[in-house]
């Protein structure tokens, strides 16, 4: 008898040995509001950095189930379902996920049962809590503007402030303590995007990330974005470039070095860049015999060219002009790692980038300061 249950429990032992040892996962899920048949995509995004459907679940009684291959590296995934809008992350870990999707809120729907997705899942809970935050705050500026009660909007503005700085904090600690969490290279790219973190202390971060996360081609292009943000801080030399000219001719950026120069990134669908073009053109009428000079690089579409023209008649602009015309994929702009418009970058005569993004008043002060106010 003795020998028979030995025997059933080095079975039972064996059993639970081989599932340990298994080469894939399990993803099951609760669809609620789906009908049967209802195809579940699982999306891929790993070395490609294109997504990839990587299987097609189908939902069945409210539910649905796939196995999948246990990734040597750190990959994010997500999941689409037919006739539906929206997507659901989820960062497959080497243990089985469990999904919970809501149809009528896939925004709410989440994947758990691993610590890299309850910690993704516990951010997006914070997010919605500062946002709404947020959006109140938002509603009751609104009131006070119609009110004129300018206390009321000064405490609001005051409110907001903390916020962000609330938000920004919370977002650094998540990524500190996710160092092996996908999800903290993302967000770490997003807040360099938005300059809530200096480069420097992102090459810091990267430093101490996993083995695992620091080899994922997500942070390879992080750091080749670090990288090309550094070449073009304040500080460095300004990286050369040459782009035709209105002419159909090529001209560079050592071309056209003056004792000051201005680098300024536009375009003529963008309606900020088109507001701060009389402020840039004033200050360059005033400056210009002095040695400032400006060569603007536009992000105008493909086939758009005489937008562009018309453009820097409409405005005045008589300086230096270039342009691919491609959009956001020119290679300038990602060469300065430009993400957002109007951009400027200000140079000494050497070519070295002294200062970043001065508009307004701001940029007229700079120049006085250099080239003198009479």
């Amino acid at each position: 008898m003795k020998s028979v249950a030995l025997s059933i429990l080095t079975f039972l032992l064996l059993l639970t040995a081989c599932k340990e040892n298994t080469n894939t996962y399990t993803l099951s899920g609760t669809a609620q509001g789906f009908e049967n048949d209802t195809e579940v995509y699982v999306y891929g995004i790993m070395e490609s950095r294109q997504p990839s459907i990587i299987d097609t679940l189908t939902v069945s009684n409210g539910t649905f189930e796939g196995e999948f291959d246990k990734l040597d590296q750190a990959a994010v995934h997500y999941l689409q379902f037919q006739n539906t809008k929206g997507s659901v992350v989820f960062f497959p870990e080497n243990e089985d996920l469990k999904a919970t999707i809501y149809k009528d809120s896939i925004s709410a729907s989440y994947v758990e049962g691993s610590k890299q997705n309850d910690a993704f899942r516990d951010f997006t809970n914070a997010m919605r809590d500062f946002n709404e935050k947020k959006q109140l705050n938002i509603e009751k500026y609104r009131q006070a503007q119609k009110e004129q009660d300018n206390a009321t909007i000064a405490t609001i503005r005051n409110e907001n402030m903390a916020i962000l700085e609330e938000e920004k904090a919370y977002k650094r600690d998540f990524i500190e303590n996710n160092k092996n969490s996908l999800f903290s290279v993302m967000l770490l790219s997003e807040m360099l995007g938005r300059k809530e973190i200096s480069t420097e202390e992102a090459g810091e971060i990267i430093e101490t990330l996993s083995p695992k996360v620091s080899a994922s081609p997500l942070t390879d292009n992080l750091r080749t974005s670090l990288a090309n943000l550094k070449k073009a801080d304040v500080g460095s030399t300004a990286p050369n470039f040459s782009a035709p000219t209105p002419d159909g001719e090529t001209l560079a950026l050592n071309d056209v070095l003056g004792k000051y120069t201005i680098i300024d990134f536009w375009a003529s669908w963008c309606k900020p860049c088109r507001r701060e073009n009389p402020n840039v053109v004033r200050v360059y009428e005033k400056y210009h015999d002095k040695g400032l000079n400006i060569i603007s690089v536009s992000l105008d579409r493909p086939g758009q060219k005489e937008r562009w023209l018309q453009a820097i008649e409409d405005d005045n602009m008589d300086w230096y002009h270039v342009s691919n015309l491609q959009f956001w994929q020119d290679p300038i702009a990602q060469q300065y790692s430009v993400r957002s418009i109007p951009a400027t970058f200000l140079l000494d005569e050497s070519g070295t980038i002294i200062d970043k993004n001065l508009r307004g008043q701001a940029l007229e002060n700079k120049m006085a300061s250099l080239l003198g106010s009479e």
